[in-house]
């Protein structure tokens, strides 16, 4: 199977000025395009910024999955044969969700509401997704997406990879707050998973808070194969093979030191976590 070249663009994001953001991720899409990408990943809410005050003010940036802001990206992807992940605020019978769009030629091919709600930012505002997330396929490679949060409740990346995902995609608003999670976290999904795993984050001041940046790229042995380490704007790329996530059985010495990702769990012994949640106090 064919190696999938995907890019991981780190970019400044206008609070509440979708068309210049627009103009700018199209901007960008031309050079990872220019570059071989078959898959361009944009940060969380990449369209709309982050940090609402009331769910009015949010709501008035609010778009349907046929919205304006999807049919235009899917326009891009149409010319340029090409498929895009990006965050937008989607509104739906007066709901309003923290939510990715997965774009090809053809148009829409997925879609994700983000399901982990921190009580910060837009986040205070939005319904959290009521459905697990899923594969997708994108060319060759299948696809999972997970936004920011999800990624510090091992089960969502778990879910995608035993769903056969090879990418998980992880679109992320970080703060300084944030900084183990984006230097950790990523590598810890892909190596448990065995997985590709990218983090893919913003920059820049917008009310006040900072975003760290921090992209990275890793295979599916936790290493880094990019990683912007700084909190300026950048453009991250890198190689999937799709053969090498879907190899799950791990032989480091034949009949001595092997392991499987999947098939060594034992979700008899984890019934606990499906048990209805309870107040665990501060």
């Amino acid at each position: 199977m064919s190696r999938f070249k995907v890019a991981g663009v780190q970019m400044d994001i206008e609070f509440a000025e979708v068309d210049r953001n627009l103009e700018k991720m199209e901007s960008r899409l031309e050079e990872t395009v220019a570059n071989g990408a078959a898959l361009t990943v944009f940060p969380e809410c990449t369209t709309t910024g982050y940090c609402y005050e009331s769910i009015g003010e949010a709501k008035q940036l609010g778009e349907s999955l046929d919205g304006p802001s999807v049919t235009r990206v899917g326009q891009w992807c149409a010319s340029k044969d090409t498929m895009v992940i990006f965050g937008f605020l989607e509104l739906e019978n007066d709901c309003l969700y923290n939510s990715l769009a997965l774009l090809g030629p053809g148009g829409v091919v997925g879609s994700y509401r983000k399901i982990h709600l921190p009580f910060l930012g837009v986040d205070r505002f939005t319904t959290p997704g009521g459905s697990p997330p899923k594969v997708f396929q994108a060319s060759d490679v299948r696809v999972g997406m997970n936004i920011c949060y999800d990624s510090s409740f091992p089960e969502s990346a778990r879910i995608l990879a035993i769903e056969g995902a090879d990418l998980i995609a992880l679109p992320t608003n970080w703060p300084p707050t944030s900084g183990l999670t984006a230097d950790l976290i990523p590598n810890a999904r892909a190596l448990e998973n065995h997985v590709y795993f990218m983090s893919v984050n913003r920059v820049g001041v917008e009310r006040g808070f900072e975003f760290i940046g921090k992209s990275k790229i890793c295979d599916p042995r936790g290493a880094n194969l990019a990683f912007e380490n700084h909190a300026e704007e950048a453009i991250l790329y890198a190689e999937i093979d799709p053969d090498l996530a879907r190899r799950k059985h791990l032989v480091s010495i034949p009949g001595a030191h092997e392991v499987h990702r999947i098939n060594d769990r034992r979700p008899d012994l984890y019934r606990s976590l499906t048990d209805p949640l309870e107040d665990v106090g501060d």
